[in-house]
């Protein structure tokens, strides 16, 4: 892109603002989403009986598209307007998760999508990137008015997460959950607190192993394989060893077609039977240096709106990448949480574009911060 440093037009001052290398990354995992698309798609399409394997394929590419689009888009917004925009953003999707609890579509005995129409939606993506630059807020505000505005972002917390529990969706609780704690820590809070809060989350997992059978399943064959069905984690364990370290070659995979959630959760697998060790490391090496980068963007940053906004979004990004990759490769419990960008799902790829582009917009360099105010 030929822009000179002299152009002050919008277009201009964003590009010569923007970390572009991490605006590249994340166009390169695009990337990788659209050649995960072309092979494990087709398969799982006529596995499900899809009308048209083309239109099941081409959706896909469409949300990657308006995934860009967002991404650019909400990069060029200032500080000011991506606080509004999460703010919003933030109590239309906790509006609409609390919604799927009545009028949500059960899938595997959780209620976490609507349906709209010509589409269906799992409003509580959207929750997790809006809930941690409202928290951010809410956080960074406590020098100026006090304890009050903690009060006020755990109280959004305990909201949020009360909501996720009766979906269930606990995998997205602890998502969240992380996000808090590390925002709490980032902004000096009392290391007690901090201590409290992880204490907390543990008594709340023993909890929920009791309490709820799907997580308990779960954690048992994860623990003890032989204590139910692994098959999912067990074809994907054997794709990576048929794979090797180079691949067996794009669409020659034969085990993706064992899998039922090869496009989605398992998309990993397919990666690394088609493509070999060699192009997941690059996969991790790309998800790493964003996170990376972006922590390194904040050593000069004083703003600390921006800088627990920053670490929330990334926090974020870093450990759903985190949690898929290690699942699929059996070191976790399995959990249903899509690869950032290369697993199938509209919600999920329109989500992580909003956060990463509210990302690139407060990481900006910007000569006066009067617009963060």
């Amino acid at each position: 892109m030929a822009l000179s440093r002299a152009d002050t037009s919008v277009l201009g001052r964003w590009w010569w603002t923007v970390d572009r290398w991490t605006l590249a990354a994340l166009m390169m995992l695009v990337g990788f989403g659209y050649v995960m698309l072309l092979a494990a798609s087709p398969g799982v399409a006529e596995r499900i009986g899809a009308s048209s394997r083309d239109l099941f394929i081409l959706k896909q590419v469409f949300f990657l598209a308006v995934s860009v689009g967002v991404i650019v888009v909400i990069s060029l917004l200032p500080v000011r307007q991506v606080r509004r925009l999460a703010l919003i953003g933030f109590g239309g999707a906790l509006f609409m998760t609390a919604a799927t609890l009545y009028m949500g579509v059960e899938i595997k005995g959780a209620r976490r999508w609507l349906h709209l129409p010509g589409m269906t939606i799992q409003p509580s993506e959207f929750l997790k990137p809006c809930f941690a630059v409202v928290a951010a807020w809410l956080l960074s505000e406590t020098r100026s008015i006090g304890w009050r505005a903690t009060v006020a972002a755990c109280f959004l917390f305990l909201l949020v997460a009360g909501v996720l529990v009766k979906q269930p969706d606990m995998g997205m609780l602890i998502v969240v959950g992380a996000v808090f704690c590390a925002q709490l820590f980032v902004s000096g809070i009392n290391m007690m607190v901090v201590a409290a809060c992880g204490a907390s989350g543990v008594l709340g997992g023993i909890a929920a192993y009791f309490a709820l059978p799907h997580f308990r399943s779960r954690i048992d064959r994860f623990l003890n394989p032989e204590s139910g069905d692994t098959y999912q984690v067990t074809i994907a364990m054997e794709a990576f060893g048929h794979g090797g370290m180079l691949g067996v070659g794009p669409g020659e995979g034969r085990l993706k077609g064992l899998l039922p959630d090869a496009h989605a959760d398992f998309v990993f697998a397919v990666a690394g039977e088609e493509f070999g060790l060699a192009i997941c490391l690059l996969i991790l090496a790309v998800f790493g240096f964003i996170v990376l980068r972006g922590l390194l963007r904040l050593l000069g940053e004083k703003d600390m709106f921006i800088i627990l906004s920053a670490t929330g979004l990334l926090t974020q990004f870093g450990l759903q990448a985190f949690i898929n990759m290690a699942s699929t490769l059996h070191l976790i419990p399995t959990k249903g949480m899509t690869l950032p960008f290369i697993s199938y799902g509209g919600s999920s790829v329109v989500a992580v574009a909003l956060g990463m582009g509210m990302l690139l917009a407060l990481t900006r360099r910007r000569l006066m911060r009067t617009d963060a105010a």
